[in-house]
């Protein structure tokens, strides 16, 4: 396949060999000859590429011949991208010159760009020596031609017989059909719908997907189901690449008749076809479809048209675009991948004799097919038949393989290839540059396009369209053809499925690479000379040992740094300047750097070596600010300096960027202005944000020159525009791409504030009309520009003004016919919104208006709408926010409503008569709420109220479809709704409600108990909050609700328990009697009771359902003990935490046999938990926190066979561990604070990591020192102990920490004089006030040493050798030590300048040490 990578490189290179600017300078140069030379070369060579393409299948040499003629494109490329290059730059440094004539452009324009003479400029370059060498290279890859028997072939594409897919038929290859219920439903819903497809009597229903992803099995499954045997005739036909349309009638005539047609006219098979189908309802499958030719398709189509209504066409295709042409969108189903459950039940099926899974099978394995299926079926499948044969012990080594090697032999690799061969070339470059991308990434279009732009792979059209756009346009036709699948996590973004990915990389051969954590068995291809591209994940840190393997790769294009995938605990990854600036020294050929998530400061000047650089990606880095040496990098097209937030400072003058296309500063909230020269970008298409600065930088009239903007603008701090020679210029309005704009103002309004000036502003910013977004913040005038709210904006969707405090009156934006979403925020200045608002004169004002939100209109007293029953037709949600003085009533219209949210609007009178399809109805603060007719409750689905006063009309009204009500304060509804129990009639208002899932009760004093209501009449309650209901006494009188699934009380003041003693509760939850009706079980779960001074005891294990899995008991200071007897049977969580009254747990029972975690903080009465364990095998954590009384430990610590972590902390009382030994169970312990303790229990070998600090009296023994200890922190004590005993001996030890106490016994040099353990990972040393030296023996040498932090050690003065391996190094209050790590100063600076993250007191190395601005 190397033809189609190699032809698309020669064409660009023969386009680059004619350009006008570039002959030009060649003549200067003298070479012109010798690149006319290369252009009749390479054409000469192009016109073989076919006849190679095939032989290279079968022949080495020529396979070599062609991946050094690719090498050769590649360098030759360099070369001529070199050359315009060099000539741009003098062209530029000329126009420079010139317009230095002015003081002050010759002040801003740096000293390198105006201190020459032309006649120097064209002296001071030559590259004969390279283009002799590619003349050689060329004439002697021509020259093989013969040798190798290339020759050329005329008529087109080579043969791709090898690639064809096998034919298929209706007959089902699979008994059964897993994860595919589903779309087997859908599809037969379309199927048997008898609506006609336009005025078709036909519909087309297409299943579209990539390869191996079960398209064809899905139809299959439908054309046999029983629902479709109604049709007659039906036929089944493979179309595949070749959309011949006689082949594919006669196929179809064939299928229903049976018989063999022998008619070669397309005129007697179509009416014979005609004849077969007239009137009858029919079902005809075209499996793997691909041609896009819509003419061939209604041809195919044509006997069709006569059959009967319900008629139906299945098409299977890859390329959405095919299921587009030939149906409706509406009818396309795309197949998604199968869960990895599924694809183990499929793989299980072929792998095993009657499809029945061993149970010896280990869960590796299990994992290892899922993750190499990646919910391809097909893969499924082919696994399980490969595997079958095998014997069951090798399966892990073969699955540990690389699954395109794995499958070479199967189907799938040539199934997927015909994606690829079926892409047109400009295609296949793009496709192949894709596989620089790491699996499971996922990436937006922009950032691929923006790539591919900047290695050249999108070529300027005839229609002279944009390249972003064009790019756009590439990136859609990937994802329709199936190469690119939307994430299933992220809509807004595509993934690359496994076997693309290795597709692509199969592809691009050595041009690509892709360092990964597991080189030697995931990638596919090796780094070389030849590579162009290389990409990785970056880790948190980074050093120079990774960089080394691109050594080999002298000629890179692309150094692309991914951030960590699915890892947001990532904040910043590190990496030293020393291995920035190799990087940027040694790659002077690229074209992409990204130095994403990169903790750099600053860029070193030898930056602008990288001349030929059109995408630099510096998000999300720590970067200050750029060097003047970016200025020359004139073919930069693409500076993303995203998230940015320290970036302050730009290069003193940047017009050379004269290419740039997109430049992204969004979050680069610390620049104070645009640079100098940005009107010289006129190819900008996109710029996040043009920041208006009070300096010599650019201003606001250079926008006038940008005339390609598109997408989104920002422009901010407009009010440092105080003077503009034309402020009657309009500069955006012929900026017709523009499609969403924010326009912001600084907050100010002091003495230099002039309401004209703003006003001019916004007249001189008038957007063009195909505008579709706008906001403007802190706008200065009282009134708006005549543009805002102007009718011509029929586009525009969205509208937020905001902050516009001195603004008086609103414009009419009920003009704005398509208008969906318009929020009005901090207009501090308007009283009253009339006639104004909607629009004078105007019939139908906001005719497309979805959702409508007023937010702080301090002095907004009365809306008066107008044309109420033309106004607001499709409103779905209303909001205001803090609007204290509105007095009058809402809009009467408001019939499509779903939505309505009032807050703190206290002279509101909010009527819900005209809002029939309310759904959702927040309420806070308003004066009262009026009901004309109980209908118009009866769709509300959700209501919360809050602090409202006149509930005088509510006891009639019925809430039956509400599932969530949520109360704060409102004491009259409380009232109303406990005395209104008492009465004798059908339920109303809220004893009405029959379907909440959540209630919430907040702030209701007056609630004494929760109502029998609720607990009898609403089945469907799942959680209840209670919290500050302060005359609370209990929650339920008996029982629960049996709905219940989460109870949380929090700051009840009386509480005393959560059910009503007196009560009869002699039936038990718990019951298990045979006879109990399990219709009626409870399902109670969680139960979190908080800050509740006054609860003296929890329900007994009775009262309580045996569902209940976490119990949380807080700051509830009367508790004394949990229960008497013993805790609920199911209980896997529990959590005590600040019951200071607390003096036993359970003092005469036992823990849960279920319980799974304990933990207890803050009690400083406890004294006992248990008495012992008993069969607790599932309890994994204890946490013992504070608890100061706290003396001994239950016994039967070692039955805990599931624990893993047993911590005791700050218990100072605590002086014994039971007798017996640690569990064998890879446990952790961390012992902190436990002054009396003097020993741990045996059994000290078993344990995974042992952490003890200030526990003075603990002393290890010869027994504790086994391999298999991964973790250690110890005190002096335990050190002192193990340096005798021999530290070294721990060879599993990844972590040490070595802790003093700054008034105790402390370390000296000679104590640190032991060989430590080779597998250590991390070393902490604190807190030794009288150590100088680190001296541990062959420090330098520990393989494996990745973290050194060094805390409070005032007079260490210096650090050991340290180990290449070192990735952070962190100092903490160590004053000698910092002076003599000074970058570039100290003493010890040479041994950390290579360490990615250096830290000392908490600040980076590489940050500068002036004080940080506020």
């Amino acid at each position: 396949m190397a033809e189609l990578i190699v032809s698309p490189v020669l064409q660009v290179l023969l386009e680059k060999l004619v350009s006008g600017e570039l002959l030009k300078f060649a003549t200067q140069e003298g070479v012109r000859e010798k690149l006319k030379k290369w252009e009749r070369t390479l054409k000469i060579i192009k016109a073989l590429l076919i006849d190679a393409e095939d032989k290279q299948l079968t022949n080495e040499a020529v396979k070599m011949w062609l991946e050094d003629l690719q090498d050769l494109a590649y360098d030759a490329e360099d070369i001529l991208d070199e050359y315009a290059t060099e000539a741009l730059r003098r062209k530029l440094k000329i126009q420079d010159h010139q317009a230095a004539t002015t003081s002050r452009a010759r002040k801003l324009i740096p000293a390198c760009c105006i201190g020459f003479t032309p006649s120097a400029l064209w002296a001071d370059f030559s590259m004969r020596s390279k283009i002799d060498d590619i003349t050689s290279r060329l004439d002697d890859l021509c020259g093989q031609r013969t040798q190798l028997g290339l020759v050329e072939i005329a008529g087109g594409r080579s043969t791709t017989a090898s690639l064809k897919r096998p034919p298929t038929s209706s007959l089902q290859t699979e008994l059964d059909v897993y994860g595919r219920d589903e779309d087997i439903a859908k599809i037969l819903k379309m199927v048997l719908t008898d609506e006609p497809s336009d005025a078709n009597n036909f519909g087309v229903i297409s299943i579209v997907g990539m390869g191996g992803l079960g398209k064809t099995t899905l139809a299959q499954e439908v054309y046999n189901h029983q629902s479709s045997k109604g049709f007659n005739p039906k036929a089944w036909v493979c179309v595949s690449d070749d959309f011949d349309v006689i082949r594919i009638s006669m196929a179809i005539l064939e299928s229903i008749t049976g018989y063999s047609c022998d008619l070669k006219d397309l005129d007697a098979v179509q009416n014979q076809l005609k004849e077969k189908v007239g009137g009858r309802k029919f079902l005809i499958v075209l499996d793997d479809v691909w041609s896009e030719d819509y003419s061939k398709w209604a041809i195919l189509r044509s006997p069709f048209m006569v059959g009967a209504h319900g008629s139906k066409i299945i098409v299977t295709t890859r390329h959405e675009r095919v299921a587009f042409k030939m149906g409706r969108p509406t009818e396309c189903h795309r197949l998604k991948l199968l869960s990895g459950n599924d694809c183990w039940s499929l793989f299980g099926k072929h792998a095993f004799d009657n499809g029945v899974m061993g149970a010896e099978l280990s869960k590796l394995i299990r994992q290892k097919v899922i993750e190499k299926c990646s919910g391809l079926p097909l893969v499924a499948k082919t696994l399980g038949g490969l595997l079958r044969s095998e014997e069951r012990d090798k399966w892990l080594d073969i699955l540990n393989s690389r699954l395109w090697e794995l499958l070479d032999e199967s189907e799938i690799p040539a199934a997927l290839q015909i994606s690829y061969h079926h892409l047109p070339s400009h295609l296949k470059r793009c496709f192949a540059y894709c596989a620089i991308l790491p699996k499971d990434y996922e990436f937006e279009e922009t950032e691929l396009v923006f790539l591919w732009m900047a290695e050249g792979l999108i070529q300027q059209s005839s229609t002279k369209e944009q390249l972003k756009d064009l790019g756009g346009k590439y990136f859609g036709d990937l994802l329709s053809r199936s190469i690119f699948q939307i994430s299933s996590s992220n809509g807004s973004k595509c993934t690359m499925h496994d076997l693309i990915n290795d597709l692509a990389q199969k592809v691009s051969r050595k041009q690509s690479f892709k360092l990964e954590d597991k080189q030697e068995s995931n990638n596919l291809s090796t780094i070389s000379q030849k590579t162009r591209y290389v990409s990785y994940i970056c880790h948190e840190y980074n050093d120079k040992r990774r960089f080394k393997v691109f050594n080999d790769a002298l000629h890179l294009r692309m150094h692309l740094s991914v951030p960590p995938i699915n890892n947001n605990r990532v904040t910043t990854c590190y990496i030293s300047n020393t291995v920035v600036s190799d990087l940027l020294s040694r790659f002077k050929r690229l074209r992409v750097l990204s130095l994403q998530k990169y903790s750099i400061i600053e860029l070193p000047d030898s930056i602008e070596n990288l001349r030929l650089l059109r995408y630099l990606n510096l998000s999300d880095s720590e970067i200050r600010s750029l060097p003047e040496s970016v200025n020359s990098m004139c073919n930069l097209q693409t500076l993303l300096l995203r998230n940015c937030r320290k970036f302050k400072k730009w290069p003193s003058y940047m017009g050379n960027l004269i290419y740039l296309h997109h430049l992204d500063i969004l979050g680069a909230s610390s620049i104070k202005e645009m640079p100098f020269g940005v009107r010289k970008w006129e190819c900008l298409q996109t710029l996040s944000n043009f920041i208006v600065g009070k300096g010599s930088g650019s201003n606001l009239k250079d926008l006038n020159d940008l005339k390609l903007l598109c997408g989104e603008l920002y422009i901010s701090r407009l009010e440092n525009v105080t003077h503009f020679p034309d402020f009657g210029k309009v500069i955006l309005s012929d900026k017709k791409d523009l499609k969403v704009l924010l326009l912001e103002w600084g907050s100010r309004f002091d003495e230099s504030w002039d309401e004209k000036v703003d006003k001019k502003i916004l007249d001189m910013l008038r957007p063009h009309q195909n505008l579709e977004k706008l906001t403007i913040k802190s706008y200065g005038g009282t009134k708006f520009s005549t543009w805002v709210g102007d009718s011509s904006f029929s586009k525009m969707t969205a509208l937020k003004l905001d902050g516009c405090m001195k603004c008086i009156i609103l414009p009419s934006l009920g003009l704005l016919s398509s208008l969906k979403n318009l929020t009005l925020e901090g207009m501090k200045g308007i009283k009253s919104i009339g006639f104004e608002f909607y629009g004078e004169g105007w019939s139908k004002p906001f005719l497309s208006l979805e959702t409508l939100s007023f937010k702080d209109l301090e002095a907004w007293e009365c809306w008066n709408p107008v044309k109420e029953n033309e106004s607001f037709p499709k409103l779905q949600e209303l909001s205001i926010v803090n609007c204290s003085k509105l007095s009058e009533r809402l809009p009467n219209n408001l019939c499509s409503s779903k939505k309505l949210a009032i807050h703190s609007c206290e002279q509101l009178v909010v009527s819900l008569s005209s809002i029939p399809m309310l759904c959702e109805l927040e309420i806070d603060k308003c004066k009262k709420i009026v009901w004309s007719s109980s209908a118009y409750c009866e769709s509300l689905e959700s209501i919360t109220l809050s602090n409202i006063s006149d509930f005088s009309d509510w006891s009639w009204l019925e809430f039956k479809k509400v599932e969530s009500l949520k109360i704060e304060g409102c004491k009259e509804l409380i009232e109303l709704w406990q005395n209104e129990i008492f009465l004798e009639k059908p339920p109303q208002g809220f004893h009405s409600l029959i379907s909440p899932r959540k209630l919430d009760f907040t702030n209701c004093n007056t609630l004494t108990t929760l109502l029998e209501g609720i607990k009898q009449k609403n089945t469907q309650v799942e959680e209840l909050r209670i919290e500050r209901c302060d005359s609370l006494n209990f929650v339920f009188r008996g029982q629960l609700p049996q709905s219940l699934k989460k109870l949380r009380i929090e700051n009840c003041e009386k509480l005393q328990c959560l059910l009503d003693d007196n009560e009869d509760t002699s039936t038990s939850l718990c019951c298990a009697d045979d006879d109990v009706d399990t219709s009626t079980s409870h399902h109670l779960q969680d139960l979190n009771i908080r800050d509740c001074p006054s609860l003296t005891c929890l329900p007994s294990v009775h009262q309580l359902p045996a569902t209940l899995t976490r119990l949380t008991i807080s700051n509830c200071s009367k508790l004394t003990t949990l229960s008497s007897g013993q805790l609920y049977v199911s209980l896997k969580h529990l959590k005590i935490d600040s019951c200071s009254d607390l003096t036993a747990l359970l003092p005469q029972g036992q823990l849960p046999e279920t319980l799974e975690t304990l933990e207890i903080n803050s009690c400083p009465k406890l004294e006992s938990i248990v008495e012992n364990f008993y069969n607790n095998k599932a309890l994994y954590d204890i946490f013992i926190r504070y608890c100061g009384h706290l003396i001994s430990f239950p016994e039967g610590l070692e039955t805990l066979s599931s624990l893993l972590r047993l911590y005791m902390v700050d218990c100072r009382g605590f002086s014994s561990f039971p007798k017996g030994r640690f569990p064998d169970s890879n446990l952790a312990v961390i012992v902190n604070e436990c002054e009396k303790l003097d020993a741990l229990p045996s059994g000290i070998h078993n344990l995974y990591s042992l952490r003890i600090l200030d526990c003075p009296n603990i002393r290890l023994s010869k027994e504790g020192l086994q391999a298999k200890l991964r973790g250690l922190s110890i005190g002096v004590a335990q050190y002192k102990a193990l340096m005798e005993l021999g530290l070294h001996n721990l060879t599993s030890l990844t972590d040490l920490r070595i802790s003093g106490q700054l008034d105790g016994e402390s370390l000296q040099e000679e104590d640190m004089r032991i060989t430590l353990p080779r597998s250590l990972n991390h070393l902490l040393i604190r807190n030794f006030p009288n150590l100088k030296y680190l001296s541990f023996k062959d420090f330098e040498h520990l393989p494996s040493l990745e973290s050194l932090r060094i805390w409070n050690c005032p007079e260490l003065t210096s650090l050991p050798s340290l180990p290449p391996s070192l990735l952070k190094l962190y100092i903490n209050e160590c004053p000698l030590l910092k002076e003599a790590c000074k970058r570039g100063k100290g003493k010890e600076w040479s041994k950390m300048a290579d360490i990615p993250q250096v830290l000392i007191d908490g600040k980076f190395i590489y940050e500068p040490e002036e004080t940080s601005e506020n």
